[in-house]
């Protein structure tokens, strides 16, 4: 009988193509995974993961399922995980869950946490973690910019054009900021996000912040449903947060 894991996973994601599994041999955070239960299990395994995170980007917990046909506990499959993923990712908690439990379709809100070095020097321990960004930034004005994304609104203006959902309509609950040393953190959390849509939010707020955009311009981006206006930020600075579930 199937026993169904809830696996929360951490990753660098710098060297990879994303969570999602491509073809064959491509480097992805999935099929690392899928290849080493394949190999426990001595069958073809395929884990489903909550949010298909962009190619650079990190995660603090992202969270998978998966279906074994093993008599194995969690400790064991814990154990074994962490012995053969590579370094840069971890399976911090596995959980046996009910059958009906699906990391995608049981997922509901989402944060996402975005860390942006905001000082006139590099910092060499987070250049591969944040995104640096020289010139002061004017958190007022970027506050500001912030409150006209709150709510339920078409993010067709900023999605990536590979988007293929049904609906580019999403609701974003909060948006907050928070610094220290000159380590600035947006936090995004929302019901769902399209294809690169917290990168374009979090590069349209930069804008703002640099004066290269006013604040009040948000609105009419949004109801042009046109990409081109919307900023884009650096995949090393995103990390996937937490997931909360139905």
């Amino acid at each position: 009988m199937n026993k169904n894991f809830k696996l929360t996973i951490q990753y660098d994601g710098t060297r990879y193509k994303g969570w999602q599994r491509l073809g064959k041999g491509e480097n992805t955070i999935q099929g690392k995974i899928e290849n080493v239960l394949t190999e426990m299990a001595g069958y073809p395994i395929e884990i489903i993961g909550s949010s298909r995170t962009d190619a650079g980007v990190h995660a603090l917990a992202q969270v998978a399922n998966v279906k074994l046909n093993l008599n194995i506990t969690v400790h064991e499959l814990k154990s074994y995980l962490n012995r053969y993923l590579p370094e840069d990712i971890s399976v911090t908690k596995v959980e046996m869950v009910h059958e009906r439990f699906h990391a995608r379709y049981n997922s509901a809100d989402k944060t996402y946490v975005y860390k942006i070095w905001n000082e006139a020097y590099s910092h060499p321990f987070l250049r591969k973690f944040s995104m640096h960004v020289a010139e002061p930034l004017k958190l007022d004005q970027m506050k500001q910019a912030s409150s006209y994304f709150i709510g339920e609104h078409d993010f067709t203006a900023f999605s990536n054009a590979k988007s293929k959902k049904k609906s580019n309509v999403r609701t974003i609950q909060s948006i907050d900021f928070s610094i220290k040393d000159g380590l600035l953190e947006i936090r995004i959390k929302g019901d769902g996000f399209l294809y690169n849509m917290v990168r374009k939010i979090i590069g349209t707020l930069i804008k703002v912040g640099l004066g290269e955009m006013k604040a009040e311009a948000i609105p009419g981006i949004l109801e042009s449903k046109e990409r081109e206006h919307a900023g884009f930020a650096d995949a090393n600075g995103l990390y996937l947060e937490a997931i909360e579930f139905k």
